[in-house]
């Protein structure tokens, strides 16, 4: 296990190029298997990824390793009208940096009928913008963000009787930040630090959160669970300390979910989940930036942020054993909007407006105990249309996002 864990790591050095999400900045589902469902898998774990969304997950699927990557493409622009200046009226297009690979890592091992193992190693973004040309209202061209957030998730489960499991991990994490291209906010008029807003190069903080599990076979036929995962409470980002709240605080939100799965047939399986994610904990992504920006600092606790709202996501899947070596997937995935109209203009940086995901995919067992899964998702066009988006002291006007978003990914998992 010590020799797949410094793999893992490795694999995560170099392959993280840049990550992006969908459900905010989570990921809509970890594990390519679970991708391909739609992102469901609190109460039907399939790899050593299960960690990932329930802990309880890994006492189910026993001895194997996972290892995949999504290939992943965001379409983001942002339309700014009705300012003051006329040449600030365009579409601004940040779409510079145009894919990004999201790795993944799993392995679990059963120590006996009652205990496993296990380690998934898995990551989130959803602040990749690079808007090439720059945003004229932020400075200089070439303005953007950079966030990649790491977990390394080991875990333990104890299975009671056999169809009953309790799952607890540790979320370690490693986050990087960058920013670029926000002169206009690097001033004493908007920043408690005006050197720590922006093109500081990447910086880097470390946390540690908990996640606990149960799931349980309460039929032969349906299976329910439930996970809770705490606040992941991260160093501080002080190269940025002038942009984001409480001194550049990042902390990563909690989350927490129900679901169940149901085996409609002995080929087919249904599985539905709720998630709500608690983003407005979080003073840097919650608070609004009017009126915080001239009432107080970036910076500071109460300085201007993203104004994310928690949201509620609902996902539903189904598998389908075709025969022997081919399993068949397809999922929906929806969120509620976490920008409201009135935020859009700082969001501009972070544009996280997807709500609907569209999931297809299969695995295919090249033996006995070797499968390859693909999967693919498609998340709708979505716009949200600014109103009294841009503060007085910008020259006033609206901004309009709008997204949609590609994956295909791609793992090899080996039972052993």
């Amino acid at each position: 296990m010590q020799s797949l864990a410094k793999l893992s790591s490795l694999l995560f050095i170099f392959l993280s190029i840049n990550a992006y999400a969908t459900n905010g900045y989570f990921q809509h589902g970890y594990g390519v298997k679970a991708q391909g469902m739609g992102g469901v898998g609190i109460a039907l774990p399939q790899d050593a990824l299960a960690a990932a969304t329930n802990p309880a997950g890994m006492g189910f699927i026993g001895n194997r390793y996972d290892l995949g990557v999504n290939i992943f493409r965001p379409e983001r622009e942002a339309e700014i009208s009705g300012n003051a200046s006329p040449s600030n009226n365009r579409v601004n297009d940040g779409n510079d940096s145009e894919f990004f690979l999201i790795p993944e890592f799993g392995y679990n091992k059963v120590l006996s009928d009652k205990y496993t193992v296990g380690l998934s190693v898995y990551s989130n973004g959803g602040m990749n913008t690079n808007y090439k040309d720059g945003v004229s209202l932020f400075g200089t061209p070439s303005a953007g963000v950079d966030l990649k957030q790491i977990f390394f998730t080991p875990s333990v489960t104890f299975k009671p009787e056999p169809n009953q499991s309790f799952g607890v991990a540790i979320n370690f994490a490693y986050q990087s930040f960058q920013a670029k291209g926000l002169d206009n906010f690097a001033n004493t008029t908007y920043s408690n630090s005006p050197s720590n807003v922006y093109d500081n190069g990447h910086d880097h903080s470390y946390g540690a959160g908990v996640k606990v599990g149960w799931m349980g076979k309460v039929t032969e036929r349906l299976t329910l669970g439930a996970t809770y995962h705490s606040k992941t409470y991260m160093s501080k980002l002080d190269k940025y300390a002038g942009l984001f709240a409480e001194g550049g605080d990042f902390d990563i939100p909690a989350s927490y979910g129900l679901g169940l799965s149901f085996q409609a047939t002995p080929d087919l399986t249904l599985a539905f989940d709720y998630q709500r994610i608690e983003y407005s904990d979080i003073k840097s992504v919650n608070n609004p930036l009017v009126p915080n920006l001239t009432s107080s600092k970036l910076g500071k606790a109460d300085g201007a942020g993203f104004g994310w709202r928690d949201i509620d996501v609902f996902k539903i899947g189904f598998n389908y054993q075709w025969n022997d070596k081919l399993t068949l997937r397809g999922g929906y995935n929806h969120n509620s909007q976490p920008i409201p109209s009135s935020e859009t203009f700082f969001n501009i940086l972070a544009p996280g407006v997807i709500k609907d995901h569209l999931s297809l995919g299969f695995t295919y067992k090249i033996t006995e105990d070797r499968e390859l899964t693909l999967a693919y998702t498609h998340a709708f066009k979505e716009d949200v249309k600014g109103s009294g988006s841009i503060p007085a002291g910008f020259g006033g006007g609206e901004v309009d996002l709008e997204m949609y978003q590609n994956s295909l990914g791609v793992a090899y998992g080996v039972a052993f």
